[in-house]
């Protein structure tokens, strides 16, 4: 299956411009969200092919969002990858627990976002 769209979800612009910037290199076409609702609407709506999507977010965080995402019949098989400053290793397993499918620590390199989209192909 190939990758054409991917909705990013974060509440700092700054990573929001990279990683679309990261992506947009590769061929993505992008859309955004700043918290874990808009997320979820986004996701019904756009269809994305995967979402990298932060964890600490104002009104919904990372978890909760990939939680409603998997139980949703028309979002639960779109992967979920967390690209979060939380880097515990009890972040990654809960993450893993929510749902989540790939797990990248800020700050990041552009070869972790590009791994993680090869790695589900």
């Amino acid at each position: 299956m190939p990758i054409r769209k991917v909705l990013v979800v974060d509440d700092s612009p700054t990573d929001l411009a990279n990683i679309k910037n990261i992506l947009s290199e590769t061929g993505c076409a992008t859309v955004t969200a700043t918290n874990g609702k808009e997320a979820i609407e986004k996701a019904k709506a756009e269809k994305p092919d995967v979402i990298f999507m932060d964890i600490i977010m104002p009104d919904m965080d990372g978890y909760a969002a990939c939680r409603s995402l998997s139980n949703e019949a028309e979002t639960k098989d779109i992967p979920v990858i967390f690209v979060t400053s939380k880097n515990q290793k009890a972040d990654r397993l809960w993450a893993q627990m929510q749902g989540g499918k790939g797990f990248i620590t800020k700050p990041y390199a552009a070869d972790a976002i590009t791994d993680q989209l090869k790695a589900l192909l």
